[in-house]
């Protein structure tokens, strides 16, 4: 770990012992590292200046750089549990639920049950359908596409849903070519907690429980049949606790 000055240094264990961490941590007081890396955040302004922007490096056991993640502002970022979940989605999240439906199963996962002003959290439908049976795809014309639909709430800010890539069936009895999915694939969706002094205030010391509810349409169809459209409730809970605001005592702080 590179050599830092006093008040660096027992600022970092005074942040290290209230939050438990074991790892190093490293001390870059003049910001000269991260501006060799070249992840100075140049257009930070009051106590965010100096800072690195917010993000990841994936590096493999050869020591290069495979993916690297970086986020614009320094309050909103990737949990690195969510990130994970990105670069290796077999690894699975946390199964918070398992829907049986029509057709098909769903479990649900997400990337964290708790979360800060700021975090970004990974919701995940897993679908399981059973052989020969698929569900169309986004984008197909005359049948209902498969579709996670969230509902709106307060403080949260929803990405848009991401879906596999599909495969196309070819339907000889009517001569067409759908997309479809088939077998096990993910549905995924981004939600961004608020940052904003509001949403801060209404937290209390203790934090707050969010219920994030919503529907899984689809249109499910085997060899002979394509049954009617249906939906299914999903829904996960996130805890969302207030940022730590203490500050380090006046004797060690920065002059």
């Amino acid at each position: 770990m590179a050599a830092i000055s006093y008040d660096s240094g027992e600022i970092l264990k005074f942040f290290a012992e209230r939050h438990k961490i074991s790892y190093p941590l490293l001390g870059d007081a003049d910001s000269k590292i991260i501006a060799e890396y070249g992840v100075l955040n140049k257009e930070a302004t009051g106590m965010q200046k100096g800072f690195a922007r917010p993000g990841y490096y994936f590096i493999d056991g050869q020591g290069i750089i495979r993916e690297k993640f970086f986020d614009p502002r320094y309050r909103e970022r990737l949990t690195g549990n969510s990130l994970i979940g990105k670069l290796f989605p077999e690894l699975g999240q946390e199964v918070t639920a398992t829907v049986d439906a029509p057709h098909l199963q769903v479990a649900l996962e997400q990337s964290d049950t708790t979360g800060v002003p700021g975090t970004r959290v990974t919701l995940v439908g897993e679908v399981r359908l059973p052989a020969d049976v698929h569900v169309y795809a986004p984008g197909t014309k005359g049948y209902k596409p498969i579709q996670l639909v969230l509902d709106p709430i307060e403080g949260m800010k929803f990405e848009p849903a991401v879906y596999p890539a599909s495969k196309t069936l070819f339907l000889p009895a009517i001569k067409e070519q759908v997309p479809v999915f088939e077998g096990d694939f993910r549905i995924s969706q981004d939600l961004q907690v608020s940052t904003s002094a509001g949403f801060w205030g209404s937290l209390g010391e203790g934090g707050k429980s969010f219920t994030i509810t919503g529907k899984l349409e689809y249109q499910a169809c085997d060899k002979t049949i394509c049954f009617l459209p249906t939906a299914v409730p999903v829904k996960w809970e996130l805890q969302v606790m207030p940022l730590d605001r203490t500050r380090a005592p006046v004797e060690i702080r920065h002059k």
